[in-house]
């Protein structure tokens, strides 16, 4: 038991060495995560444009797709191995990310607009239930979009902060250290 406690402290110090090297990590797992949940969940999205067909649904789908995609690579290319950042791809990814929300917001405003629509308006019922999950879906989708650029915009913040935790292994010597000849000569 106590060598299996061992292991677990040791892989979360390890995983803290990593974070404390590269901490842009962690907001570009909760992008990750956020593209993974949209595409997931694009068979609701693409059920939902077909039986309402409103203006732009397609496009706005589209759209969040694709910019869903280039603003992971931007990020990408943002925060190259040892170089500085890189400062005109970390504005193109806010400038995708602001688009995507936008694309999400307009996409759930048809939604609504064809649910409370005063001549034949669009009944949520067991056919047509995937309606809600697109609307439900969009809404979460904004959620961690949200906290994405969150972590991005306070990566310096929290950067520093990684950098405060002691991850270093203490050694144990056994007192013969003076007697180690290091200096070559014999």
């Amino acid at each position: 038991m106590k060598k299996f406690l061992a292991a677990i402290k040791e892989f979360f110090r390890k995983i803290i060495v990593a974070l404390k090297r590269r901490p842009h990590i962690i907001p570009m797992i909760m992008l990750g995560i956020s593209f993974l949940y949209y595409s997931l969940n694009l068979m609701h999205v693409s059920d939902t444009t077909a039986k309402i067909q409103g203006a732009g649904m397609g496009l706005c789908g589209f759209v969040t797709m694709l910019f869903s995609l280039l603003s992971f690579v931007c990020f990408l290319n943002a925060f190259p191995h040892r170089k500085k950042v890189n400062i005109p791809m970390l504005v193109l990814m806010f400038l995708m990310l602001g688009a995507i929300i936008f694309c999400d917001v307009f996409y759930m405003n048809a939604v609504t607009r064809a649910l409370t629509r005063p001549d034949n308006p669009i009944v949520i019922n067991k056919s047509t239930v995937y309606i809600g999950l697109a609307y439900n879906m969009l809404n979460d989708h904004i959620i961690m979009l949200g906290v994405s650029i969150a972590l991005v915009a306070l990566l310096p913040v929290y950067g520093k902060l990684l950098k405060k935790i002691k991850t270093s292994i203490e050694v144990e010597d056994n007192g013969k250290l003076d007697t180690i000849d290091i200096s070559g000569e014999d």
